[in-house]
């Protein structure tokens, strides 16, 4: 993981490993206050947590000024959430933030991509060949305008599955880019990554309401 321990010993407490890799949530946090939004930082709870794990991980947070709930979701389903659902709408409710994008839709096709990449996984730069810039050229003709939809593994903000923490001064390979026009956006497809299939005719969310007594069900 990101501390460099191994998913067997992730119920043995590691205070090293966990501060290692506190890296990568700061991460996430920095990109998500780019957004000009409040951040609340939510722990699921496992058996095997420790209150040392948590007090690290709330003094690490604190840096960043952002609130840590411990939640028992895990455990106890919803109930075990109400305490930060209440905290949520109470920050949401004071209006405190500021929404902001990351680009303007009149940017260049590239420039959004480099931006996305740069701000938000700290890279060096983006690379594509031939290919790929002649799509660049076609797509920002007629689609310019249209917003940048990121597909590259979720375990490093590299293109390199094994490459965790925090890394920068990296370069994301752009491998195609593929243009989904009735929802008007631009998938950009970086490294060695398989994408999700298209939903099928009946998807599991027609299944999913709230019963009358609030409690959701069809979930599985």
């Amino acid at each position: 993981m990101h501390g460099g321990l191994s998913k067997d010993d992730l119920n043995t407490e590691n205070l090293d490993a966990l501060d290692k890799g506190l890296c990568n949530l700061e991460r996430h946090i920095r990109n998500i206050k780019l957004f000009g939004v409040n951040v609340v930082v939510a722990i699921n709870k496992f058996h095997s947590d420790t209150q040392k794990e948590f007090e690290l991980l709330k003094k690490s947070c604190s840096k960043s000024n952002v609130y840590v709930f411990e939640c028992n979701h895990w455990a106890e389903g919803g109930e075990g959430t109400i305490d930060l659902a209440n905290h949520v709408v109470e920050v949401t409710s004071k209006n405190e933030s500021g929404f902001v994008t990351l680009y303007e839709d009149k940017s260049n096709l590239v420039d959004k991509v480099r931006k996305i990449c740069r701000k938000i996984y700290s890279a060096e730069d983006i690379v594509f060949d031939q290919k790929v810039e002649k799509q660049f050229k076609r797509f920002q003709e007629l689609y310019g305008d249209f917003p940048i939809c990121m597909a590259k593994t979720q375990y490093s903000f590299s293109t390199d599955n094994n490459l965790l923490g925090a890394p920068d001064n990296h370069n994301i390979p752009i491998r195609e880019l593929r243009l989904s026009a009735g929802a008007e956006f631009i998938v950009v497809v970086c490294g060695e990554i398989m994408t999700m299939p298209g939903l099928p005719r009946s998807p599991a969310a027609n299944q999913i309401f709230v019963n009358d007594e609030g409690n959701i069900e069809g979930l599985f």
